[in-house]
């Protein structure tokens, strides 16, 4: 199929996990997708399976500006579905989150996918038509102990998505919400680095929590219980971006299930409780490692 005939996507966030996963399926599925990328070394391996490829780092505008100037070019002004992927975890208690830590986490998960949106909603408004899907997670409802900047950032993105979505009724252009629970990815790889960049966990009144923390996001990632791989997010997707009539939202994982349920039927301090209980054996070392 020419590259004119086949629909556009452009994904952010596609060097590892969901976002290559999904942009390698979308591609099979006969998209013409733009996989976006912080880093140049990134570039080769996706352009190797085939996908067509764009330096984008959402915390630069900068940055944004040129990719979506790239897409435009080649596609000829056509976009048909924007998948708003990029974003990364920090992990520390909000009492240990400087304003420059919290407001780096915003710049990747929020900030970033509302002027990517924005550079993006002008060309589906001249087609009358688009999909602008937004990669929430379960923490975007369901709070959790000692994930406050992601929680926050994911609310955030909760709150914009849902406004944008009644904003543009009517234009033919739909808005969804991806709300993962647990996925394998270099997620937690990566907000272990964050962590140790911008926590000074031996100082925080949390240090022994951190501790386990610490423990946990260190653990090898595997498939199996509450943990799926990436394709149970790309099947969202898929509807997503290729149904008629597009869900607002779209849970994946049993957590995401359970949590937005309960969340329904308890109050505010029982589901405090239940969040915390839930949690309590990521801060809590085995007892020969608390002897250390």
């Amino acid at each position: 199929m020419a590259d004119q005939e086949r629909p556009t996507l452009i994904i952010s966030g596609c060097s590892t996990g969901i976002g290559k996963t999904c942009a390698l399926g979308m591609q099979q599925r006969g998209w013409r997708v733009f996989a976006g990328v912080r880093r140049e070394e990134d570039l080769e391996s996706l352009q190797a399976s085939g996908l067509e490829t764009v330096l984008l780092d959402v915390a630069d505008s900068g940055s944004i500006e040129r990719a979506v100037e790239e897409v435009r070019t080649a596609t000829g002004g056509t976009v048909d579905a924007l998948f708003n992927n990029a974003g990364f975890g920090q992990p520390g208690a909000v009492e240990d989150l400087s304003r420059e830590t919290l407001r780096a986490q915003f710049e990747t998960n929020l900030f970033g996918a509302h002027e990517l949106s924005c550079r993006i909603l002008p060309l589906m408004r001249a087609a009358g038509h688009g999909r602008v899907v937004f990669n929430s997670s379960v923490l975007g409802f369901a709070a959790l102990p000692f994930r406050g900047a992601y929680n926050a950032s994911k609310f955030a993105m909760e709150g914009l998505a849902d406004t944008l979505r009644m904003e543009l009724r009517g234009s033919g252009i739909h808005v969804s919400l991806i709300e993962p629970g647990p996925i394998t990815s270099a997620f937690r790889a990566n907000a272990y680095r964050h962590f140790q960049a911008n926590i000074d966990a031996a100082a925080s009144p949390h240090r022994e929590a951190y501790r386990a923390m610490v423990r946990r996001l260190t653990a090898p990632d595997s498939v199996g219980g509450f943990t799926l791989p990436p394709e149970a997010v790309l099947k969202r997707l898929v509807h997503a971006l290729e149904s008629r009539r597009p869900r607002p939202r779209y849970y994946v994982t049993t957590p995401t299930y359970v949590f937005g349920y309960l969340r329904r039927l308890l109050s505010t301090r029982m589901m405090d409780a239940l969040l915390l209980r839930a949690t309590a054996s990521e801060r809590r070392l085995p007892e020969e490692e608390r002897r250390r």
